[in-house]
């Protein structure tokens, strides 16, 4: 590593984190404002141990977002530094080797991001340098939103109205004359010497036709979503083939668009065009789920291994290795979990209602333990952020804030039919089960032998027989719960 070139004043060190984009970015907007060459750098920290590095998924986008960001970046002349390591060494040396005496970075909020701000800060310090966090990645900062008694939310209905009045941010974009990029001559990896893209490509082949990782493909969808779903939003979106549903869920992951700017855009159109408020209410309502989770996991960091009521410790979880196995790979029998699961494994992705499905069928219906449908989910997903990946897991499972009762088990079957009646979702993840009728589509193993015949459907080959029958497992379930109770 060498000095930038030609600076003739010292820079300053722009620390990317997940905050992927040049716009809307308070921390990179401070950047420039000094009037320096900012030097940008992305450091994957895959080496501190520690639980929750990145999964496979997450690491599969990473590697497209950095790509789009460093390109964004060379469009005006700058130049992304990568490096892997330890950030508190790398942006240590890199301070000393280049004069730079201030490293602006975005907050974030996850414990461990939190203690890492921490030592960075004091090792800073040592050499002289100021570490400036700025907001970004959500709406308001978790410590400013209380109760009246002065403590943090534990349910989200009085969370969500208190905050959504509060004044959000508003949209800033960088302009070229105010941007001065610092360059490095030596010493960045390239994106592919991060060996973030899986070994097995068949795992994820395709994806690059689904997704646009990048800000721009941020913006893009955003724009889509605004010109068409948004208007059906609250009537469309438990519907999973309606495509009524943002997408826009691993780009705010990764920072590739400001909820700031989500937010705003959103409610400026339902002033614009009023007939389109209470499902443009909706959505933000969901955007307002990410925010309550991330307040949960700051004030309560434990939740991401332990139950947040504390009770649940002692659910006797007793389903066993075949039947998680056979939900991962979607070959439990009932057609609407097999069908997210498939989704899951070949686009990264699933939608929200049958996600709750899914997690409700392996926590009450295998009676597997929630951490291991969370740990599936964070490697298997383009949009897993543990604050949502927690909070929508113990949700589920009932060991959570705010979380559906225990006793609150879906009927896959009955699931199905009512949000998937014509069979679109299921016929195209599971198209073994394409020729069924409608009748029987969603529980083959009550179609009659011709039927299944005709359907080129043979129980316990081309497709499986139910793992577990939903009135025995509903009753095991609520016979668990009891015993949790009673103990």
């Amino acid at each position: 590593m060498t000095n930038p070139q030609s600076d003739t004043v010292s820079p300053v060190i722009y620390w990317f984190r997940q905050d992927l984009r040049l716009n809307d970015l308070p921390a990179l907007t401070a950047a420039f404002a000094t009037g320096r060459p900012v030097l940008a750098c992305y450091i994957l920290d895959d080496i501190s141990p520690r639980d929750w590095q990145l999964g496979g998924a997450s690491r599969w986008w990473l590697h497209h977002s950095l790509m789009a960001l460093a390109a964004d970046i060379a469009k005006s002349t700058g130049q992304l530094f990568l490096a892997r390591g330890r950030p508190e060494k790398i942006l240590s040396e890199l301070a000393e080797l280049t004069g730079a005496d201030l490293v602006f970075c975005s907050r974030h909020y996850e414990p461990w991001a939190r203690l890492l701000e921490e030592q960075l800060h004091d090792v800073l310090l040592t050499k002289a340098v100021q570490l400036k966090r700025y907001s970004g990645t959500l709406l308001w900062e978790p410590e400013s939103i209380a109760n009246k008694a002065g403590t943090p939310f534990k349910v989200f209905t009085p969370f969500w109205r208190k905050c959504r009045v509060l004044p959000v941010a508003d949209t800033s974009i960088l302009s070229a004359d105010f941007t001065s990029w610092g360059r490095y001559s030596s010493a960045s990896l390239s994106i592919e010497e991060l060996e973030l893209l899986p070994a097995k490509v068949q795992w994820a082949g395709g994806w690059e036709q689904l997704w646009q990782p990048g800000e721009s493909g941020a913006i893009d969808k955003l724009g889509v979503f605004m010109r068409s779903a948004v208007a059906e939003y609250g009537k469309g979106r438990d519907y999973p083939a309606r495509g009524a549903t943002s997408g826009l869920s691993p780009h705010l992951h990764f920072g590739e668009i400001a909820p700031h700017r989500v937010f705003r855009t959103v409610r400026e159109a339902a002033m614009i065009n009023p007939e389109i408020g209470d499902e443009s209410e909706k959505f933000l309502s969901e955007v307002g789920w990410r925010e309550f989770s991330h307040h949960l996991l700051f004030h309560f960091p434990t939740m991401t291994t332990q139950a947040f009521k504390h009770e649940f410790s002692a659910f006797p979880w007793v389903g066993g290795a075949d039947s998680l196995t056979a939900w991962q790979q979607g070959k439990t029998g009932y057609p609407l979990v097999d069908a997210g699961m498939r989704e899951l494994w070949q686009t990264g992705y699933m939608h929200n209602r049958v996600r709750m499905v899914v997690a409700s069928f392996l926590c009450k219906h295998l009676l597997i333990d929630w951490r291991s449908g969370q740990r599936w989910f964070w490697d298997t997903l383009v949009d897993a952020d543990l604050a949502n990946n927690t909070c929508g897991w113990q949700w589920v499972a009932g060991s959570g804030a705010d979380a559906s009762p225990y006793f609150r088990i879906f009927n896959p079957t009955t699931q199905a039919q009512k949000f998937d009646g014509g069979g679109g979702y299921i016929r195209r993840w599971l198209p073994e089960l394409a020729a069924l009728p409608d009748k029987f589509l969603h529980e083959p193993s009550m179609a009659p032998a011709d039927v299944l015949e005709n359907g080129g459907v043979i129980l316990g080959e081309t497709y499986p027989y139910p793992i577990v029958d939903h009135r025995d497992a509903r009753s095991a379930a609520l016979a668990a719960y009891a015993d949790m109770k009673s103990g």
